[in-house]
């Protein structure tokens, strides 16, 4: 599977996630710790939001702090929708993924700043399912090109402490729940009661 429809499905299954919130379920605890399902699902509307100026080459200067604070406004799942269709038309766009983009941490090829927000979504879209309660299972393909991807960068992750440490899953485990291992996430994480 090319990078391009790994990230096009990632979104989707976001979205699909996001969908699925009732309205009631928006202050449930999440994966992440301190972050509700809604301070979650905003953190990633604003990563969507920042990847339109960031993958047409604007610089984190230039986009300054527009996207700081609720990206969700009166409907958050509209909003969802909405952000992920216009990353994904700056994503598709031709000659995107040939660029570089111009990160916090630097240049960066837009192909490789697409794999992070590849794993972001489907890292972020399993907090919110097994937030609400909704399928935690992804698309094979897409979690196979995020763990491809992130196999040769869980070091620096960790050393970056963008990631927590020390979680286990058996040898056997699926690749879904290697990866979730490996982003530091509990494939078995539920909600307290």
């Amino acid at each position: 599977m090319d990078l391009l429809e790994a990230y096009r499905r990632s979104l989707a299954e976001f979205i699909d996630r996001v969908d699925q919130i009732e309205p009631g379920q928006w202050s449930d605890p999440t994966p992440c710790q301190d972050w509700d399902v809604r301070t979650l699902v905003n953190h990633v509307v604003s990563e969507d939001r920042w990847s339109v100026p960031l993958l047409a080459g604007r610089t984190i200067d230039e986009v300054g702090d527009r996207f700081d604070g609720d990206q969700l406004g009166a409907d958050p799942i509209a909003a969802a929708r909405e952000a992920a269709a216009q990353a994904e038309i700056a994503a598709t766009h031709p000659g995107t993924i040939d660029r570089t983009v111009h990160l916090s941490g630097g240049d960066s090829p837009a192909a490789e700043y697409l794999q992070q927000l590849l794993a972001e979504h489907l890292i972020h879209g399993w907090d919110v399912a097994v937030a609400i309660g909704a399928d935690p299972r992804f698309d094979p393909d897409a979690v196979h090109a995020a763990a491809r991807w992130f196999t040769d960068r869980i070091d620096d992750y960790q050393r970056d402490n963008l990631v927590q440490t020390g979680v286990r899953v058996p040898n056997d485990a699926d690749e879904q729940d290697h990866l979730l291992a490996a982003f530091g996430r509990d494939p078995d994480w539920a909600p307290s009661d």
